[in-house]
This record gives structure tokens, C-alpha cells and sequence, in this order.
């Protein structure tokens, strides 16, 4: 394929893998109703039981509104938070937005309002949670002691310094009022059903929006040892430093562990993931006669060097027929440079100066939430052209985390607007014989 077909047929691949995660087809998918007969995930709900519903995440919008089609008479209550651009119109819940990836006001905010909403259910009512990725930082309530400016900072650098969603995840859990489990213990519903698009690997109930319902396996020291192993105890805020140190003297509870009653009604239903997205990816190429394989779907590490093996793995593969491989997962950014950029245009840019004078590979790295970083654009393509088409050196922006600056000088930006959904990223690489 010439390289204007390859990039067609990559975004209808993308658009086949958005189409499988779409959070709103998935909680409709989800949810039975006949008449008065209510069940969610396959689980039937009490006749007389009302549902307060709690939704948070970049999908939280779309997953509210499906089940507010199906069974919004049974809606006694709840909230939606999502972050900007993510909104759509409700009936019957009240809409917030917040900040992401750094919290805001409107982030605390939000948190708070959860948590009163989660308390306003009484033993026989049950507590829906659809929760999406995102739902941490807009949920970004602080624990007592702590400030929205301790927050902000701590994400921040965290960010900055690479740090996978897991450690992440793992101190906003010892700062946060709504994180692991926290969510559960403020409710008296003695039933919990948590609907969810995942956006980790593993699919991980626990590190998904920081686990709001699940038992959490970190400990304050977990928090203390990201802080350590990423050189932020310096770096951080000295109230973020001092708070997980009193928790590992045993002077603050802990997040909710595993056994903790207030989670003993909590079910967990995982509506859609990347693997759904890999799967749909290749099964549109493969109805258009591409051969296609999934080549991992724990992508991760650092953008740059995974673009580069992408890219190496092009150069030395030779397939007989066009052939679609896709990955799928998160990588990282360590922020090196003053530059604008995601992790799905850093790997495309890395994978870019791979393929150089290369003509039979074109690549898309894209993020299924429609955003990449602090940009408009959802990821980039790179094929063996895209160095001579831009007038910029790739080495240097690749150095100062200047990809967004560099692929779009270059034509190569991939832009799908918000998608209300979040299944982490796609790398589709094509390959001609």
C-alpha cells in the first residue's frame, strides 16, 4: 500500500478497536430489562431495591446516560464527573467535570460530592459505580492533613518522572479520600456493582480509577518507596512526604484491605478493555484481506524505546502478504525537554526515525481516549517518509519531548476528537510484503 491507503486503512482498523470499547454500547450491552426485571452484568436486581449511581472517568458521561435509558426510573440518586470535553446531556444525574491528569478545584469538589452521594444509600438500595479511567484525578479528594496543592504537585512530578499507573496509583491511594476502597466504606448499600472500562494492563479492579471499591495491596510504605525509587522525596510537597511516613508508624488508617466488611458486596464486571480493542483491530484488517497478529498487549516501558522496536521489528520482518501487528498498552514518558507531547506521539516519533527511508512499514500510535498528553491529538503516524517531510530535526524534538510540534509540521498527527471512552493505546503497525 502507498502510504495515503496504509493510513486510511489503519484508522478504519482504529476505528473498528473505538467502536468495540465504546462505553456506552457496553453498559447497554450490559444491562437486562424486562418490564419491572432489572439486571446488571447478569446480576438481577431487587425489585424493590432503588439505585444510586456514581459515575466517574473519562467514559463516565456516556456509561451514565446508557443506564439512565434502561433503567433510569429506578435512579434514586448520584452523580457524574468526567473531564472537559468528555460531557454529555443527562436526566436524571447532575454532571461535574474536573481536572486531568492534574486535579483542580472542581476535582476535590467532585470527590466530595461522591462521597455524600455513596452515603446517601441505605441498606437496601445498591450503589452503582461505572467507572472508567481518569476517575483518579477527578476525584481528587485529599485526605485530611493534606491540600489540592499537595496534589497537584505530587501528580505532577509523578508524571514527569515516567512513573507507570501502578506506582501512581499507588501513593494517590495514602493521599486521596476516594481511592482504595474509601468509596465503599462511606456507603451503607449493602450491595455494590462496579461496571467498568478498563484502562490497565491486567484489567486490575484495584488500579482502575485507583480502585475506589476494591481492596488495595499497597501500603503507606508502597507509597514511600515510589516517592524514593522515582527521586521525588525531595520533590514533593513535605506534607505529601510526612503523611505516608505517619502512616507506616500506624498513625493514619490505611486504605481498605482485603477482608474489610464494607467491601463484602462489591462485584466487580469489567465491560470492555484494550484486549477487546486488539481483538476488533485485527478483525476488521483481516476482513480486508490483511493478515493480522496481536504481538503483545502489555506494551509499556518507555514511548521512545518501544517506538524504536517497532520499528526494528518492521525492518527485519518479512511477510509474504500485508500484514496488520498490533500492541496494545501504556507506555510511558520520562520528561526530559521543554516540549509538547503524549506517549503515542513520542512512540511514533521514535518509530519514525527507525523507519527512515523504509517504505514498507507505516505506523499508528494512538490513544483510545481521543487525547495524548496535554494535546488536541489522539497519536501519530510514522512510515519511512516522515523525516523528509518536516523541515524540523526529529532527533532534536525527539530529545526535548517535542513530538506533537514535530509530527504535526510533518502531516502526521492523528486527531479523533474525545471519544468518551478509555482502553488504553493502540500501536498498529503495517507491513506490505
Amino acid at each position: 500500500m502507498t502510504p495515503a491507503p496504509a493510513r486510511a486503512f489503519l484508522a478504519r482498523c482504529f476505528a473498528a478497536a473505538l467502536a468495540r470499547v465504546d462505553a456506552e454500547a457496553a453498559v447497554r450491552r450490559a444491562i437486562a430489562r424486562d418490564g419491572s426485571s432489572l439486571s446488571l452484568a447478569g446480576e438481577p436486581v431487587p425489585e424493590g431495591a432503588s439505585l444510586h449511581v456514581i459515575a466517574a472517568g473519562k467514559a463516565a458521561a456516556a456509561m451514565a446516560r446508557a443506564l439512565e435509558d434502561a433503567a433510569g426510573d429506578r435512579i434514586a440518586g448520584g452523580i457524574a464527573v468526567t473531564r472537559d470535553g468528555g460531557e454529555l446531556p443527562l436526566r436524571r444525574l447532575p454532571l461535574r467535570s474536573g481536572g486531568h491528569p492534574v486535579p483542580d478545584a472542581r476535582s476535590a469538589e467532585a470527590g466530595a460530592a461522591v462521597l455524600a452521594a455513596a452515603a446517601a444509600a441505605t441498606p437496601g438500595d445498591w450503589l452503582v459505580l461505572l467507572l472508567s479511567g481518569g476517575a483518579s484525578a477527578l476525584l481528587a479528594r485529599p485526605l485530611p492533613g493534606l491540600s489540592l496543592a499537595d496534589l497537584q504537585a505530587t501528580t505532577s512530578a509523578l508524571l514527569a518522572s515516567g512513573a507507570p499507573i501502578e506506582e501512581l496509583n499507588a501513593v494517590r491511594k495514602h493521599l486521596t479520600a476516594v481511592s482504595g476502597g474509601r468509596l465503599a466504606q462511606a456507603t451503607r448499600a449493602a450491595r455494590i456493582a462496579v461496571l467498568a472500562v478498563s484502562d490497565v494492563l491486567g484489567d486490575d479492579p484495584a488500579v482502575i480509577g485507583s480502585g475506589p471499591c476494591s481492596a488495595d495491596p499497597t501500603r503507606y510504605a508502597d507509597a514511600l518507596a515510589v516517592l524514593a525509587r522515582r527521586g521525588l522525596r525531595g520533590g514533593v510537597p513535605a506534607a505529601v512526604v510526612a503523611h505516608p511516613e505517619a502512616g507506616a508508624r500506624g498513625e493514619r488508617p490505611e486504605s481498605a484491605k482485603p477482608g474489610d466488611p464494607a467491601l463484602a458486596g462489591v462485584s466487580t464486571r469489567v465491560l470492555a478493555s484494550n484486549r477487546d480493542a486488539l481483538a476488533a483491530a485485527c478483525t476488521a484488517a483481516r476482513a480486508e484481506g490483511v493478515a493480522a497478529l496481536v504481538l503483545t498487549g502489555a506494551l509499556r516501558g518507555e514511548a521512545r524505546v518501544a517506538g524504536a522496536r517497532l520499528a526494528g521489528l518492521a525492518r527485519a520482518a518479512a511477510p509474504r502478504r500485508p500484514t496488520l501487528v498490533a500492541a496494545g498498552g501504556e507506555t510511558t514518558v520520562t520528561v526530559r525537554g521543554p516540549g509538547r507531547g503524549g506517549r503515542c506521539q513520542e512512540l511514533a516519533l521514535a518509530a519514525a526515525l527507525g523507519l527512515a527511508g523504509f517504505e514498507r512499514a507505516t505506523l499508528l500510535a494512538a490513544g483510545t481516549d481521543g487525547s495524548d498528553g496535554p494535546t488536541d491529538a489522539a497519536g501519530g503516524y510514522a512510515d519511512g517518509g516522515t523525516l523528509a517531510r518536516s523541515p524540523l530535526d526529529a532527533e532534536g524534538a525527539l530529545a526535548s519531548n517535542d513530538s506533537h510540534r514535530f509530527l504535526a509540521s510533518a502531516g502526521d498527527l492523528f486527531r479523533t476528537g474525545p471519544t468518551r471512552t478509555n482502553a488504553l493505546d493502540l500501536a498498529l503497525l503495517l507491513l506490505a510484503p
